[in-house]
C-alpha cells in the first residue's frame, strides 16, 4: 500500500492525460501488481505526449503540494534534485542548474517564455513574480535539449504547469479552498482562496494571494534589517471544451512585490566595512501575464495541434543611492514580451515526431532620473537600459522520438533560430543551428540507460548588450554592442532504476561552454568606488557533475527519498590563466523520511546539506556575498506533521532548522532562515 501523498498523485494522474515523469513514475510504483502489465504511460516533457519509458532526459519535478509549503514559487526548488537556490534578498531567488543561472537557463509557463530581454546572465528574480496559486506542478529538465526550447536553454529548462479546473457533470459545480500560513522566523502571515465554478464543458477559476513577509530572523538569532516585504497576486482562467478533441483557455496572472530592499546593497558583505548603498529597493516588482492556448487532436493533416498566444509585462522599477551620497535614483524599467507558438506532431507506431515555429517579440522601456535628498530636485540621467530596444526571436524546429527493436529509443531535434536584438544606435543579428539527441537502452525489465548530446546557444540579449549602472559586486557595468552568442556542447549519461515503489537515477554530465559573455574590469573606478566593467565574449568554462535521486517505499507506510548533486568547473578568461568557475555549488542534497500510515496524519523529517566551497574564482573572491575564504559547510533538518480532521481541513505545523544553525547558501546575499515555527491551515469544499 503506497503513502497517501503517493495515492493523491496517482488519483490525480488517472484524471489527465498528461502526465509528468514523475507522475508517471508514482502511478507505476502505487498501482496493484497487475499495473505491470501496462505497455504505455505518457509524458510530456518533450512538448508532447511521448512513452515515458523512451526518454533519455534528465528530468524532476515539484507538485503544488510542495509549492504550497512556500510564500515564493522559488524556495520550494531547494528541495529539488540537481537545482541549487541561490537568494540575493528575501522576495527572490535564482536556480542554478549545472552550474547555470539567470539566463543560462530557460524558465517558461506553459510553454510561453519568461525569459526575457532584460533577464541577466547572474541570477534573476523574475520567477519568484509566478503566483504559486497558479501552480500544479513545476517540470525541471537538465541538460542542453535545445531543439524543443532554443537560446538560453544552456543548462536546462524550469517550467511552471498551471492548474486548469476540471469538472464531470453537466450541471454547474463548484468547489473551493482558503488557506492561511504564519511563521516565527519572518513573522509572516501568508492569506489566499480559489474558487472553481463550471461543468464538463466550460469551467473557471479565480484565485487571490497575499504575503506580508517580516525580517528575518538568521541562525543565532539575529534579525537583518530592512528585508521583509509583501506580495500579492491574482489568478484567473476560464477553460472550455467544445468537443472531445478541441480545448481552449484563457489565463490571466498578476503579482507584484510593491517595495522589496536588496539586503546585499544595505548590509556590509565580505570585505566591506560599510554596505554599498543607503537605499535599494525593488518598488515595485511587477508581472502581468496574459496567456491564450488552443489545442485540437486528429486535426488538419491529421496531427495534433497547439496553438498559444502571449503577452507578459514586467516591471522592474528601482529606488537606489550609494552610500550615503547626496541624492538618490529613481528607475522605471519594463519588458513587454510578445510570443506565439505553433506546433503539430503525431504519435506514431514506432514513437512521435513534433514541430513547430515560436515567435517572440520584446520591447524595453527604461528611464531614469537623479533627485537630490535634501532639496528634491529631479534631473533626468541616462537609463539602466537603452530606452526603446528591442528583441526578436523567430526559430523553427522539429524533434522526434522512435523506438529501434525491443530494447532502444532514441530522439533527435533541430532548430533554425533567427535572433535579431535592436538598440537605438545599433543592431546584433544572430543566426543559429542548435540540436540534441538521446538514447535509452532498456538494460533489463527495471534498469535502463539513458544518454544526450546537445549543442546549444545563448543569444545576447538587451541586458547584455545595453546595461549601464550599478550591478552586485560593488561593480558599475557600461554598455558593449558588440556581443555575439554563447555555445555550449553538453553530454551527459545515466541510468535508471524502478522496481514497484523504489527508483534509483544517476546521471554524469560534462559541457564545454565557449563564447560566454562575461564582466571584466576596464581598470577605472567610480566616484563611489565601484569597479568599472564590461560584458565581452571572454570567457570559456569546462563543468562536469554528478546527480543522484533516489525514493523507497520501505514497508506498507515508510518513504524514503533524497538526493545529492556535485558539480566542479574551471574557466578560462581572455589574458588570463585557468581558475574556478564563478558560482559555481559545492556538494549538496537533502535526505527526507516519511511516515504515512494513511489515517488521519502524516509526519515528515528531513535534512539539507552542503559540503563547504572554497574553490573561488577571482570574481567570486570580489563579491560581497561569498566570504572570499570560501563558504563553510553546513546541514539543517527539519520536520512535519501533517493532520487531516476532516475530508475538508489539512492542519500543517513545521518545523524548520531545529538546531537554529547560522548558515549562508554559497552566492546568497543573506544568511538563510534560522529556527522557524510554521503553522498552515487549509479548508476545501
Amino acid at each position: 500500500m503506497c503513502p497517501g501523498r503517493w495515492f493523491r498523485w496517482h488519483h490525480t494522474a488517472l484524471q489527465r492525460t498528461n502526465l509528468n515523469l514523475i507522475q508517471a513514475i508514482c502511478l507505476f510504483a502505487c498501482l496493484p501488481a497487475q499495473a505491470e502489465e501496462i505497455e504505455e504511460i505518457l509524458v510530456t516533457a518533450v512538448r508532447r505526449a511521448v512513452v515515458e519509458d523512451q526518454l533519455s532526459v534528465a528530468l524532476g519535478t515539484l507538485d503544488s503540494e510542495d509549492v504550497q509549503h512556500h510564500a515564493l514559487l522559488t524556495d520550494a526548488l531547494a528541495d529539488a534534485a540537481g537545482v541549487h537556490l541561490q537568494q540575493t534578498t528575501p522576495g527572490q531567488g535564482a536556480a542554478i542548474v549545472r552550474g547555470q543561472k539567470g539566463s543560462a537557463v530557460l524558465h517558461l509557463v506553459d510553454g510561453m517564455r519568461l525569459n526575457n530581454a532584460i533577464f541577466r546572465s547572474a541570477p534573476t528574480q523574475y520567477f519568484a513574480l509566478v503566483p504559486t496559486v497558479a501552480v500544479e506542478r513545476i517540470e525541471i529538465l537538465r541538460g542542453t535539449h535545445s531543439s524543443l526550447y532554443g537560446s538560453d536553454a544552456i543548462g536546462g529548462v524550469l517550467q511552471v504547469i498551471t492548474r486548469k479546473p476540471e469538472f464531470e457533470s453537466t450541471s454547474v459545480s463548484s468547489r473551493g479552498e482558503l488557506f492561511a500560513s504564519a511563521n516565527s522566523a519572518e513573522r509572516s502571515i501568508v492569506l489566499g482562496g480559489t474558487l472553481d465554478v463550471g461543468t464538463n464543458r466550460l469551467a473557471t477559476s479565480l484565485s487571490l494571494e497575499f504575503a506580508d513577509i517580516g525580517d528575518r530572523r538568521i541562525g543565532g538569532g539575529g534579525r537583518i534589517k530592512p528585508s521583509g516585504y509583501e506580495s500579492r497576486a491574482a489568478r484567473w482562467l476560464v477553460a472550455g471544451t467544445p468537443a472531445a478533441d478541441k480545448s481552449w483557455s484563457l489565463d490571466l496572472q498578476f503579482l507584484e512585490q510593491p517595495d522589496t530592499p536588496r539586503v546585499d546593497e544595505l548590509v556590509a558583505g565580505f570585505g566591506q566595512v560599510e554596505p554599498s548603498s543607503s537605499e535599494f529597493f525593488f518598488k515595485p516588482n511587477r508581472r502581468s501575464f496574459v496567456h491564450g492556448d488552443y489545442q485540437s487532436s486528429s486535426g488538419l493533416l491529421g496531427l495534433d495541434w497547439d496553438v498559444d498566444a502571449a503577452w507578459q509585462r514586467i516591471d522592474d522599477d528601482r529606488q537606489t543611492r550609494d552610500y550615503l551620497a547626496p541624492d538618490r535614483t529613481l528607475e522605471r524599467n519594463r519588458s513587454d514580451l510578445y510570443g506565439l507558438t505553433i506546433s503539430g506532431s503525431k504519435r506514431t507506431d514506432r514513437g512521435s515526431w513534433i514541430a513547430g515555429v515560436d515567435i517572440h517579440h520584446d520591447e524595453v522601456s527604461s528611464q531614469r532620473v537623479s533627485e537630490d535628498i535634501v532639496g528634491d530636485q529631479r534631473t533626468v540621467v541616462a537609463p539602466r537600459f537603452p530606452d526603446g530596444s528591442s528583441m526578436q526571436l523567430l526559430s523553427t524546429y522539429g524533434n522526434g522520438t522512435w523506438t529501434i527493436g525491443e530494447r532502444h529509443a532514441m530522439t533527435a531535434g533541430l532548430r533554425l533560430s533567427d535572433v535579431r536584438t535592436r538598440l537605438p544606435s545599433s543592431q546584433i543579428h544572430n543566426t543559429e543551428i542548435s540540436g540534441d539527441i538521446g538514447w535509452v537502452a532498456t538494460i533489463s525489465e527495471f534498469w535502463q540507460f539513458t544518454s544526450n548530446l546537445g549543442y546549444g546557444f545563448r543569444a545576447p540579449n538587451v541586458f547584455d548588450l545595453g546595461t549601464l549602472g550599478n550591478r552586485p559586486g560593488n561593480r558599475f557595468n557600461i554598455p558593449n554592442a558588440s556581443l555575439e552568442s554563447e555555445h555550449v556542447v553538453h553530454a551527459d549519461v545515466g541510468i535508471r532504476y524502478r522496481k514497484g515503489g523504489n527508483e534509483f537515477q544517476m546521471s554524469a554530465y560534462a559541457m564545454r561552454y565557449r563564447d560566454r559573455i562575461t564582466s571584466v574590469s576596464t581598470g577605472g573606478v567610480t566616484p563611489s568606488g565601484r569597479d568599472i566593467t564590461q560584458s565581452v565574449n571572454a570567457a570559456e568554462s569546462q563543468i562536469h557533475g554528478v546527480e543522484v535521486a533516489f525514493r523507497s517505499e520501505v514497508g506498507m507506510s515508510w518513504l524514503l527519498d533524497g538526493n545529492v548533486a556535485y558539480t566542479r568547473g574551471e574557466q578560462k578568461i581572455a589574458g588570463m590563466g585557468t581558475e574556478p568557475a564563478d558560482r559555481i555549488p559545492p556538494l549538496s542534497g537533502r535526505v527526507g523520511v516519511t511516515f504515512d500510515p494513511e489515517s488521519s496524519y502524516t509526519l515528515e523529517a528531513w535534512a539539507s546539506f552542503s559540503a563547504d566551497q572554497s574553490r573561488l574564482s577571482d570574481r567570486d573572491i570580489r563579491d560581497s556575498r561569498i566570504n572570499p575564504q570560501g563558504t563553510p559547510g553546513w546541514a539543517s533538518i527539519g520536520a512535519r506533521v501533517t493532520w487531516v480532521p476532516a475530508a475538508d481541513w489539512v492542519l500543517t505545523l513545521s518545523f524548520s532548522n531545529v538546531l537554529d544553525a547560522r548558515y549562508r547558501v554559497h552566492g546568497s546575499g543573506i544568511d538563510a532562515v534560522g529556527k522557524n515555527l510554521t503553522l498552515s491551515a487549509r479548508w476545501r469544499w
